[in-house]
């Protein structure tokens, strides 16, 4: 067998080895790089900062969207939570407006509005 062909054979032996060896060292080289990088560590504590901004921005915009002055009830007639706390949704009832925390509980007392009305202490 000629020299060129057993250096061939051998050669094709140790290149897998070198192959995993040298991908193993690539990606310990990268996950080091990656997890040592304070820049990433800043830009994920940026965005959840910016994620918790957004979600209060829309929690505020659900809730005290009415004035407690324009309903004429002091608490919500399905959970029992008073209007001051705030105002989601409203609903006029029996010539009276009735002012709900969320739209759950406004859905909830529509169904049965009859059995839920003397919880909601009118002024």
């Amino acid at each position: 067998m000629p020299i060129c062909l057993r250096i061939f054979e051998i050669d094709t032996k140790i290149n897998p080895m070198k192959k995993i060896l040298g991908t193993a060292f690539i990606c310990a080289g990268i996950l080091f790089t990656a997890c040592n990088n304070p820049s990433a560590d800043a830009a994920t504590t940026e965005a959840a900062a910016a994620d918790s901004a957004a979600a209060m921005a829309i929690d505020s915009l659900a809730t005290n969207n009415y004035d407690v002055s324009l309903v004429n009830n002091k608490k919500d007639p399905t959970c029992g939570m008073p209007v001051t706390a705030g105002i989601s949704d409203t609903t006029h009832y029996d010539n009276k407006v009735l002012g709900f925390c969320s739209k759950e509980c406004k859905d909830e007392f529509l169904k049965n509005p009859k059995a839920s009305i003397a919880a909601a202490e009118m002024k």
